[in-house]
């Protein structure tokens, strides 16, 4: 497969930029310890694009024509994402831990938001868009891993796609099917590798490049830097995933609140630190992965080649926290056991590897286009509806209300462009 033009690279990155049923069944066996802090604050960081993808990669891209101004776009970016996470946070702090059977149940995440503000009809439609979703996600994103992003940054990688197209899956089912703790083990070294090569490349960015003040500043065209700081807060839409993991926390409110809040600062600290100075290298971000073109000619090939390699494993994390949360929904809607969950799930992504190979392209831009407008019609739901669940839980509906405004403007304009501006 050739190499993406320039204007296919920013549609196909815009991509990467995503108690109804039966009894519920506990997600702990028993036994089973609840997830810490740390683990899940790994898990949130990891779901977060993951940060090196973002900084090295998507952000510059869907920034590029708005470049001069990459500063003061991101930042922007990262207050208006400010209000989604704020309403899933509102709806986490009202939600109990799987022991406190006086309030409502945490797992289940977004669908179980939905449920308590409007019951289980519209529940099971969003958790039905939402699993839609993520599946073809988890399918079509190792595509995007072996074809588009591996040759730009390993040229003998074409040999091999093949055999990675059809490992990668098998990996990933591998990992999730082994057990809740080898899942989060694993998702906690790609945390762990993302803050270690993000500080790196921010340390190169910054040394190197400098902060130009117009970075800062509104330089760039006003509809350019509109649609940059739109597109980037878009990206950060996969920070719900560890909402997921609230039936296996002690303390869900507590932690959901310092894992997730403490994930996406450091998620835009990073990104921040390696995008704005691309204001004074403006030509770096019109290369194929920016932070790789930059570690090349700064530090060296060995470097650059590493940060390519932890951009893949980065976009991989992400493949794991979906997989995890679907075992979680699974769990929450129909009450079955979150490994028989796994291998179903494993058995489907297995399966459908080999028939991604038919026609990679074709297969990704069909899969992308449906995937990604799924997510944002079950984002739009689950912001909706919060201010249903703002007024039965005696919150005030000023605030609710425009949160909903700002989140569900988003998730509008996120389904626009997965309608309008497929990737190709």
């Amino acid at each position: 497969m050739s190499e993406p033009s320039s204007t296919a690279r920013t549609a196909r990155t815009n991509r990467w930029s995503s108690g109804a049923g039966r009894r519920r069944a506990k997600h702990r066996s028993v036994g089973e310890r609840p997830i810490g802090t740390w683990g899940f604050a790994g898990v949130a960081l990891a779901a977060l694009g993951g940060p090196l993808a973002l900084a090295a990669l998507i952000v510059p891209a869907v920034t590029e024509d708005a470049i001069s101004s990459a500063g003061l776009a991101t930042i922007a970016a990262a207050v208006v994402f400010v209000a989604p996470l704020a309403i899933w946070l509102r709806y986490v702090g009202h939600l109990r831990a799987s022991d406190d059977p006086t309030r409502s149940g945490a797992a289940g995440g977004l669908y179980t938001f939905v449920l308590e503000a409007v019951g289980p009809r519209v529940a099971l439609v969003q958790a039905a868009v939402w699993t839609l979703s993520y599946l073809l996600y988890i399918v079509y994103t190792t595509i995007q891993i072996v074809y588009d992003l591996l040759p730009l940054v390993l040229p003998g990688e074409a040999r091999y796609q093949t055999v990675l197209a059809l490992a990668i899956p098998v990996v990933v089912a591998a990992t999730m099917i082994a057990g809740r703790t080898a899942a989060l083990v694993v998702i906690g070294a790609v945390a762990i590798s993302q803050l270690v090569l993000g500080g790196i490349l921010d340390g190169i960015t910054v040394a190197h490049l400098s902060f130009p003040l117009s970075s800062f500043g509104v330089s760039a065209s006003a509809w350019s830097f509109a649609k940059a700081g739109a597109m980037t807060s878009l990206l950060y839409i996969c920070a719900g995933l560890p909402l997921f993991l609230g039936g296996e926390l002690a303390a869900p409110a507590r932690t959901a609140r310092w894992g997730l809040i403490g994930a996406y600062l450091v998620t835009v600290v990073i990104v921040v630190l390696a995008v704005a100075p691309l204001a004074a290298a403006p030509g770096l971000a019109h290369t194929d992965v920016p932070g790789v073109e930059l570690a090349a000619q700064f530090s060296g090939t060995v470097l650059a080649r590493a940060i390519g390699i932890g951009v893949a494993v980065s976009i991989a994390g992400v493949i794991l926290c979906e997989y995890l949360a679907l075992t979680r929904l699974a769990a929450a809607v129909g009450g079955w056991a979150t490994r028989r969950v796994s291998i179903v799930v494993g058995m489907i992504v297995v399966a459908a590897a080999p028939i991604t190979l038919i026609d990679p392209d074709g297969i990704y831009d069909a899969l992308a286009r449906v995937s990604v407008a799924a997510l944002w019609i079950s984002q739009l739901i689950v912001f909706a509806v919060f201010p249903r669940f703002a007024a039965r839980r005696g919150l005030r509906r000023g605030p609710a209300w425009a949160l909903t405004a700002v989140a569900g403007a988003l998730a509008l304009y996120g389904l626009y462009t997965a309608v309008a501006h497929p990737a190709s």
